[in-house]
């Protein structure tokens, strides 16, 4: 397959922001030097960008295909158009990203982790980011029951459903040895997968179907421990044939990233069933599958203006609802149940101006806030420059999406959830 890109019809834009943070202590590398060049062409410089003092570049607008190459499945000309960056900065070592798929009308996200020059024995390679499974040539899921028999003795070992805070990915199939695991953070493992197989451009409706279709699965590996009772030490492979494509390194979009950030904990259900539901699918154009979800049919059927829930019930029956997990893995306290804004106070207002505080170290943009448990415009100005950072809508409000992300970031900057 030519992986060039295809300029020659391009006549819409795209977007793309880099974030660069430092793979040894989590914190944003500012003054990196980012280049952007056609992938196939090294020599063909477009942009050179440089990061802020919270490691961003500013949103450029590159030429993308027209919008209609991924809105028809008839189509047969690449609907996006691929890109390579090279990132440098002072200490670190040079990382070279290719096969970055801008698609029109959308923000593509890349994040960027480097390595310290002098961090012993750390090398990482660069990247190549393989095709979307729309347009490239994957094997086909191989077909397995969605509901796993409880009656199996040691196949069942989690109580209750729990959004776990890392999954292991296996880049490969599951009995390829040489192929490396990865602690991926849970939402980044979904936002991955539905980058990976679904264009960013579809309709919202469509994208949470498919979305939900990728988090069940993922949660039904997670809790029937369905590679690690087989002997493996993973909860899933990157391999379409075994579970759904996961690509390291892998652009993600922003209208993908705001649906996973707002839906994460749920997941498909049945009446009577513990377990999230396998929810298997297809891509429908390549393959069919009359019984799982068809990627391109459910796009078709959000153009209808069928919903969420109806686009899911059209394949998996009347029966499928959509639950909500028991447990949220990883995160210091639940959200309140309720937005934070101007004029709220308590112990969730304390507990998350002191999170934006530990934040404000790492990201220094973010203004630091007295942490009395009130609810002023200063914090509500923290907030906005938080939101502002980590792509949320500037609201000021600390709604579901906003208390999680400030949860994971201060996970990540104060390192207590440092793996095993």
């Amino acid at each position: 397959m030519n992986r060039l890109h295809a300029m020659q019809e391009a006549d819409e834009t795209g977007k793309l922001q880099v974030n660069v943070t430092s793979w040894q202590q989590n914190t944003p590398i500012p003054d990196a030097t980012i280049t952007i060049s056609f992938t196939g062409e090294p020599d063909s410089t477009l942009e050179s960008l440089q990061t802020d003092e919270s490691g961003q570049t500013q949103t450029v607008s590159l030429e993308a295909p027209p919008l209609e190459y991924s809105m028809d499945s008839s189509q047969a000309n690449q609907p996006f158009s691929l890109y390579t960056i090279q990132v440098r900065a002072e200490g670190y070592q040079t990382l070279n990203i290719s096969g970055i798929e801008v698609l029109p009308t959308v923000k593509a996200i890349q994040n960027v982790t480097l390595v310290p020059l002098d961090y012993p024995g750390t090398t990482r390679g660069d990247i190549d980011i393989p095709v979307n499974t729309l347009f490239g040539d994957y094997p086909p899921k191989i077909e397995e029951a969605e509901i796993k028999p409880l009656e199996e003795s040691g196949e069942i070992v989690l109580s209750r459903v729990v959004i776990p805070e890392y999954v292991v990915v296996h880049d490969g199939p599951p009995t390829d040895s040489r192929a490396g695991n990865y602690y991926v953070r849970y939402k980044d493992y979904i936002k991955n997968v539905a980058s990976s197989e679904i264009y960013a451009t579809w309709p919202d409706a469509t994208i949470r179907a498919n979305a939900l279709a990728i988090m069940s699965f993922t949660l039904n590996r997670v809790y029937t421990e369905w590679y690690r009772n087989q002997g493996y030490n993973f909860t899933i492979t990157s391999s379409t044939a075994y579970d759904q494509k996961w690509s390291y390194g892998r652009t993600i979009y922003d209208t993908i990233s705001r649906v996973v950030d707002e839906m994460f904990e749920n997941y498909l259900s049945r009446p009577n069933v513990s377990q999230p539901i396998l929810t298997q699918y297809c891509d429908g154009r390549n393959v069919s599958c009359p019984n799982w979800m068809s990627q391109w049919g459910s796009k078709y059927l959000g153009d209808q203006g069928y919903s969420t829930i109806q686009i899911l019930r059209n394949y998996y029956g009347s029966s499928i609802y959509i639950n909500s997990a028991d447990e949220i893995s990883g995160v210091p306290s639940s959200w309140p149940g309720y937005d934070l804004s101007v004029g709220s106070s308590g112990a969730k207002v304390r507990q998350m101006q002191q999170q934006l505080n530990r934040i404000h170290q790492n990201y220094p943009a973010i203004p630091a806030v007295t942490a009395d448990g009130v609810f002023g415009n200063a914090t509500k100005n923290a907030v906005q420059k938080f939101q502002s950072v980590f792509g949320l809508p500037a609201t000021g409000i600390v709604d579901y999406p906003t208390w999680y992300k400030i949860s994971d970031v201060y996970v990540g900057v104060s390192r207590i959830a440092e793996l095993n």
